[in-house]
């Protein structure tokens, strides 16, 4: 089992007002699902990635990635987890503008102490594999919409992590870039990555084997797909 969630809660303190973001959530994800979250404004989707990507700590409940209890892991280790274990790619792209797609990609391996030449050879066949091997030095600034989210998912993917989330990915993109982006996710999960991707379009979660619909911070629905 890739991720057990048992029970968890999360509270934001807004001044004299608490608001409670997941009010006791609990599944189970195996290696190699394509899970959407869906969920209007305000359910908790969003916070239930940030949770899942050890980018904050629930309130209360616990949560195993591979085993390993999250909430009583050192903040080293788990910056560690975030750099090899999880990819991300957000709506926003989240690249350096004025650097090399071949740059934007390599970023994550700087943290984990590769040498330049092989960091320069990883991040060549992220992006290759996204198609875009023939757009290495440009900046994101030459690129259009969708080969900016390409070089995205390639930095996501470039320190092969079991585990890749995803933010609204083609929330920004026109229909047919959006199109190449899932397609792009599909052959991933058929690669064996385990993908989960929040999203607020039934045609984007249609792509997904499986379904978690959460509203006011409960799963209302755990829909599973042939």
């Amino acid at each position: 089992m890739l991720i057990d969630v048992k029970d968890i809660t999360k509270i934001y303190e807004m001044g004299d007002v608490q608001v409670h973001a997941l009010r006791g959530v609990s599944f189970t994800v195996e290696s190699g699902e394509f899970i959407a979250i869906m969920g209007p404004s305000g359910s908790g989707k969003s916070t239930m990635m940030d949770i899942l990507g050890c980018l904050a700590t629930p309130t209360d409940g616990e949560y195993y990635l591979e085993g390993e209890e999250v909430g009583q892991l050192s903040d080293n280790r788990l910056a560690d987890i975030r750099n090899k274990k999880i990819g991300f790619v957000f709506q926003s792209f989240n690249l350096l503008p004025r650097t090399s797609a071949l740059h934007n990609v390599e970023l994550p391996l700087i943290y984990s102490g590769l040498g330049r030449k092989e960091r320069k050879r990883r991040a060549f066949e992220s992006l290759e594999a996204v198609g875009l091997a023939d757009r290495v030095d440009h900046k994101s600034t030459e690129l259009s919409g969708g080969q900016v989210q390409r070089v995205a998912i390639a930095r996501a993917l470039v320190n092969k992590p079991s585990l890749l989330f995803a933010d609204e990915p083609t929330g920004n993109l026109d229909t047919r870039s959006g199109a190449e982006i899932l397609a792009i996710f599909d052959r991933l999960n058929e690669e064996g990555n385990t993908i989960i991707m929040v999203t607020h379009e039934p045609e984007v979660a249609e792509h997904a084997q499986r379904v978690l619909h959460i509203r006011d911070g409960l799963i209302e629905r755990d829909e599973r797909r042939e």
